[in-house]
């Protein structure tokens, strides 16, 4: 596998040992790759990039009306998000970005109802948006349910070992926008982080601008492959491996002199599911963690609105 590109896992009619063998390659070698043949349409994803091309260029009013409630659910205005719990870098300017934050939907009837993260969607009063965005999050969360066996073979478990885990998953699809911005080592447009769960799996446009990390601390450019996604390790997920699995740091900067658009799935295990080292990967290194736990010391940190009064009330 050479340094200077990514691993490309072609799902189509392959078996779950083949995908395994390549998984378990790809994400310790790198803890990024890019997957082709996942079976969600094309048009699927030209909806949801159309939406959110559409849900960006309304008027700024607009889209603060479904301002991020403390569900985590809504709009994020830019400049809004400074990634103060990166590892890798001291980060001193908020994220040059946009977006739209959806995530699991939790109705008023579920138990889980009003706990941290548990609660409505906002949508935005733009027709024909919601239907792309649903279509395109069911796609993929089909995908990602059935990427655990392959991903529990890869590691020497039972095919169905996490299953137990995501039976309640915590989801996030992000419509993003970056505006271009002109040279500066200290502005990005996402600053330098590693993703907090289990699994991400991007789609991009066209633009380019994502980078990630090589272990020698220079940065690797993952360029839009048309067909495919660019699939990265989060920090649950090596962690269960004992660091075997790489959760490696990545960043976007948007010098492209146009607008970026791209589509983040967090596929995440359950709010209340505890991460213990695999008894496959070795002498634990880590202790148990409870990943809401893990999660909300994230947010809390880097996200502006969870430090204003309104983000800790109930939404209206």
């Amino acid at each position: 596998m050479g340094n200077d590109s990514l691993p490309v896992i072609d799902f189509a009619g392959a078996s779950d040992e083949a995908l395994a063998r390549q998984l378990d390659q790809a994400f310790t070698d790198k803890g990024f790759c890019y997957f082709k043949g996942i079976g969600v349409a094309p048009a699927l994803v030209d909806g949801v990039f159309e939406a959110s091309r559409r849900f960006h260029a309304q008027p700024r009013a607009a889209k603060d009306a479904i301002a991020m409630n403390k569900f985590h659910r809504g709009y994020m205005a830019p400049k809004t998000s400074t990634i103060q719990t990166s590892s890798v870098a001291k980060v001193t300017k908020p994220n040059d970005s946009e977006s739209f934050m959806w995530m699991h939907d939790v109705p008023e009837s579920d138990p889980r109802f009003g706990r941290p993260l548990d609660g409505p969607n906002l949508w935005p009063d733009l027709a024909g948006f919601r239907e792309p965005v649903e279509a395109y999050e069911q796609a993929m969360q089909a995908f990602c349910q059935r990427l655990l066996g392959p991903l529990a073979v890869a590691l020497g478990l039972p095919r169905d070992w996490f299953a137990p885990f995501f039976r309640q998953p915590t989801l996030f699809l992000r419509l993003l926008h970056y505006p271009p911005h002109a040279p500066d080592d200290n502005a990005f447009g996402s600053a330098p982080h590693t993703d907090y769960g289990f699994i991400t799996i991007l789609c991009q446009d066209k633009q380019g601008g994502l980078e990630v990390r090589r272990k020698d601390g220079t940065w690797l450019a993952a360029p839009p492959i048309d067909g495919t996604w660019v699939v990265n390790v989060a920090d649950m997920l090596s962690r269960w491996t004992n660091g075997r699995w790489q959760s490696t740091p990545h960043r976007v900067t948007n010098l492209s002199g146009g607008d970026r658009y791209s589509c983040p799935y967090f596929f995440d295990m359950s709010m209340d599911a505890v991460v213990e080292v695999l008894p496959t990967c070795g002498t634990p290194k880590y202790p148990p963690v409870r990943y809401g736990d893990y999660l909300l010391e994230r947010l809390d940190k880097n996200y502006a609105y969870r430090q204003q009064p309104a983000a800790h009330q109930p939404a209206a």
